[in-house]
């Protein structure tokens, strides 16, 4: 049942404590659904901030994935039954949650998609990078958790190879050789480097054999991959249009067709064309708006230059959103400006990483631009800048840290939330967010220097922003529900928000195996229909400011369940676009 006849009343006080039999009795369900659903995603647990599963590694076998197939129907079964009207409005929300996050996880086990058709899904559970991104025990006990790890890695890569279908996707075969690749490329050479105040010998001559041994595995899956799977491989990797449409409606509640989500995406990728060919006119209407794109383009920091730059620009931004009442800043802690570590720079342009919402010893949150390579030559190195330009940085700063994705982390933490909405979110929540505030903060007049060129510049560059994740709207989609092909995919991305080839490809690609990247226009979209709605039951008390401080409270559930818990019109409920 979705969405409208999820809950019996509006869920007035959502965030509300429970303090009812009735609710600690859900609560202590949730628990127990919690603690299964984190033990066998030991991954998921470190990415939260949950150390009691560290040095565990997730157990893919047949018979495991079969009795957690087993429990997540029990337990979907049990709450979906559960006697709502008994519930107060944050016990009602709590489960919707619950409800989407278990059918996520669901969706990828009873289809088999992430663990037949999808060898990517066994390296992603290969976590060693998160053991040493955050100081929140001292450095030998996270390295006696890596040895843990890397100890388990043959029997994970084991099961891959008894699970995965003969016949699999080829540009996702292609990718994971890739991604094993390069997981053996970081524990190799990148590893070593991050453990050099290691004092225990011994530990270090443990490590080193562990090391070497997950490597070897590693590289064997690649090359396994590369000989048994990838000549077998060919071009269907689509989920189909009925999956696709249960992927949207069971783990965001969107209603919606996907037939009538691409003719709405279509729409927009129209007009925020036009926008972007009025805004390069006002910059320089003698020459086409790639070219005038092109152009601003030249204008980025030197490669000395490039994190100081950003780290000023990002105070002005914050201090932006403080000054125009865009959104409350929960803490005074600066996420703080930083290189992107050596092993992220492969697939990383820019990046936040903030601890997750149970971290306890750890509180550091960074802002990670990927700077040039020494070894580059001067043409690669000014190529690299130029994706840099101060307009697109600042665009990508305002989407990653200020009012996107760390000040929501700031709002996450502050909100008295329950434990069950701080371990799931919405993936168009929290994307949707990030790609609003893009064009949300320049509407509100950013960088607000009264210098309209310079605004015409930022604007061209976020409006670029916005076409690429159009573009990923509509190829999800097509590629998934109608067949499109990643060559006709990369001429889309071509054709419509103007990439050069090998970009073009390398988002083509990655919609065969995350159809998901639609959520980041889905999301804004449906954001902004909210703000609307909301705008207009509020009447003369609205603000921006009001707004998005009642939007974050709430965590990151399914936007069309914060549409429930937001608005008192429940004709509105089911209208998210």
């Amino acid at each position: 049942m979705f969405p409208t006849m999820i809950l019996v009343m509006a869920l007035v006080g959502a965030d509300a404590p429970a303090t009812t039999p009735a609710d600690r009795a859900f609560q202590a369900a949730a628990d127990e659904f919690l603690s299964g659903y984190l033990a066998f995603r030991p991954h998921t647990a470190l990415e939260l901030g949950i150390h009691e599963y560290d040095g565990k590694l997730a157990d893919y076998s047949q018979d495991a994935l079969a009795r957690e197939l087993t429990r997540l129907k029990s337990f979907e079964e049990r709450f979906a039954k559960w006697p709502v009207d008994e519930l107060t409005p944050a016990a009602r929300a709590d489960r919707e949650v619950l409800l989407a996050g278990l059918r996520k996880v669901k969706f990828e086990s009873d289809g088999a998609e992430a663990f037949q058709k999808n060898p990517i899904t066994y390296l992603l559970a290969i976590q060693i990078d998160n053991y040493l991104l955050r100081e929140y025990s001292p450095l030998a006990d996270r390295v006696r958790s890596i040895i843990a790890v890397e100890k388990q890695v043959p029997r994970l890569l084991s099961a891959a190879r008894a699970n995965l279908q003969p016949v699999l996707g080829k540009p996702i075969v292609e990718t994971a050789i890739k991604v094993a690749n390069g997981g053996a490329n970081f524990l190799q050479n990148d590893l070593p480097k991050a453990i050099t105040e290691l004092k225990d010998d011994a530990l270090r001559a443990e490590l080193k054999i562990a090391n070497d041994a997950a490597i070897a595995e590693m590289r064997g899956y690649a090359k396994w991959l590369e000989t048994e799977r990838l000549p077998k491989s060919d071009h269907r990797f689509g989920i189909g249009k009925d999956k696709y449409a249960r992927m949207l409606r069971e783990l965001e509640l969107v209603v919606q067709s996907p037939d009538e989500i691409l003719e709405l995406g279509m729409k927009e990728l129209r007009r925020e064309q036009a926008v972007f060919a009025e805004t390069a006119k006002q910059i320089n209407p003698t020459k086409p708006a790639i070219e005038v794109f092109t152009a601003i383009q030249e204008d980025h920091p030197t490669a000395e230059g490039l994190i100081p730059d950003t780290a000023r620009g990002l105070e002005a931004i914050r201090q932006f959103v403080i000054d125009k009442k865009i959104a409350s800043m929960p803490s005074e802690v600066r996420c703080k400006v930083d290189e992107t570590p050596p092993f992220r720079r492969a697939t990383s342009f820019a990046s936040m990483d903030s601890p997750g919402p149970f971290e306890k010893g750890s509180s550091e949150a960074y802002y990670y631009v990927t700077p040039v390579e020494a070894n580059w030559t001067a043409k690669q190195k000014d190529e690299w800048l130029t994706a840099f330009n101060y307009y697109t940085t600042d665009v990508v700063s305002i989407h990653e840290a200020y009012p996107g994705h760390y000040q929501q982390h700031l709002h996450f933490n502050a909100s008295p939330l329950s434990r069950v909405r701080k371990s799931f979110y919405s993936y168009a929540f929290v994307e949707g967010w990030a790609h609003y505030t893009e064009q949300m903060l320049l509407d509100e007049g950013f960088p607000g220097t009264g210098d309209r060129l310079r605004t015409a510049k930022y604007r061209l560059a976020q409006s670029d922003e916005a076409l690429l994740r159009l573009c990923r709207l509509c190829c999800s989609i097509k590629m998934h529900c109608d067949d499109m092909t990643v060559d006709e995919a990369a001429k889309f991305f071509q054709d419509n928000c103007y990439y050069q080839e090998q970009p073009a490809r390398q988002e083509a690609v990655r919609g065969t195996y995350d159809p998901g990247y639609l959520h980041y226009t889905l999301g804004k979209l449906m954001i902004l229909k909210l703000r609307r709605d909301w705008q207009q039951q509020e009447g003369a008390s609205y603000s921006l400011q009001k707004f998005h401080d009642t939007m974050l409270h709430h965590g990151s559930p399914p936007l069309p369940l914060l549409r429930q818990i937001m608005l008192k019109d429940r004709e509105l409920w089911d209208a998210a676009l």
